[in-house]
C-alpha cells in the first residue's frame, strides 16, 4: 500500500513537471524609473567594515537582473551629514543631496547585530582577542524619494551564520574588522543581501500548459 502511495505520488509529480513551463518573472520594482539613485553607506550596530561591505554586495546584487542603473555612491551617513552641516538624515539632507548630485531616490540601511555567540582565542596579555562567532542579524532597507524624503520602498531580513575576522576589545565592545570580509563574513551578508534585495531581481514561477 506504501509503495503503490509513492508511485502514485512520483507519477502525479511528474504529470505537473511535464505539464509546466518554467518562467521568468521581472523585478517587481524597475530601478530605471528611479532616475539617478544616490546610496549611503549602510549603518552598522557594530565598528568595522562589516557596513561598507554590505553596502557594496547589496549594490551588485540589485543590479543584476536590471538594465542601465545610475548610482552614485555618497559615503557614510556621518560623512555625509558633517559635510552638510546638519544633525540627522531628514528631508532637509534628502533635499541638499538631491540638489548636490542630481538624484531622484536614495537608498538607505542598516545591519543589526543583536546576538553574538563567540568562539573565543585569547592572544598573550589577555589585552586582544580574536574569534569566530555564531551571529544574528537583521539587514533594513529604504528607498526614498529625495526632494521629499518620503518613503517609497523598505524591506528587511533577518540570518543566522558564523562569521570570523571578528575583534574584541575589553568585556563588550568588538568590531567587524577582517582583512577578508568576503571569506569572515560573506555568507551572512549574502543571505541578507538575497533577501533584500529580492523586488529588484528576477523571480522563477511554474506555469501550468494552456
Amino acid at each position: 500500500m506504501r509503495r503503490m502511495t509513492t508511485i502514485a505520488v512520483a507519477a502525479l509529480v511528474f504529470a505537473v513537471a511535464g505539464c509546466g513551463l518554467k518562467a521568468t518573472v521581472p523585478p517587481r520594482l524597475d530601478l530605471g524609473e528611479f532616475e539617478t539613485i544616490g546610496i549611503i553607506d549602510f549603518e552598522c550596530s557594530n565598528e568595522g567594515e562589516l557596513g561598507p561591505y554590505a553596502t557594496t554586495k547589496f549594490i551588485e546584487w540589485i543590479r543584476r537582473d536590471q538594465g542601465m542603473v545610475r548610482i552614485v555612491e555618497l559615503g557614510s551617513e556621518e560623512e555625509l551629514l558633517e559635510e552638510l552641516g546638519l544633525a540627522k538624515l531628514g528631508k532637509e539632507a534628502f533635499e541638499e543631496l538631491a540638489e548636490m548630485h542630481g538624484l531622484y531616490t536614495v537608498i538607505t540601511g542598516e545591519l543589526t547585530i543583536f546576538d553574538v555567540r563567540p568562539d573565543i582565542t585569547i592572544a598573550p596579555g589577555f589585552g586582544f582577542m580574536d574569534f569566530s562567532a555564531e551571529v544574528d542579524a537583521v539587514m533594513s532597507v529604504r528607498l526614498v524619494e529625495a526632494e521629499t524624503g518620503a518613503s517609497l520602498w523598505s524591506n528587511s531580513a533577518q540570518a543566522t551564520r558564523r562569521v570570523a575576522g571578528v575583534s574584541i576589545f575589553g568585556r563588550s565592545s568588538f568590531a567587524f574588522d577582517a582583512r577578508d570580509p568576503e571569506e569572515a563574513y560573506g555568507e551572512l551578508v549574502e543571505a541578507l543581501v538575497k533577501k533584500t534585495s529580492r523586488d529588484f531581481r528576477e523571480t522563477w514561477e511554474w506555469r501550468c500548459c494552456p
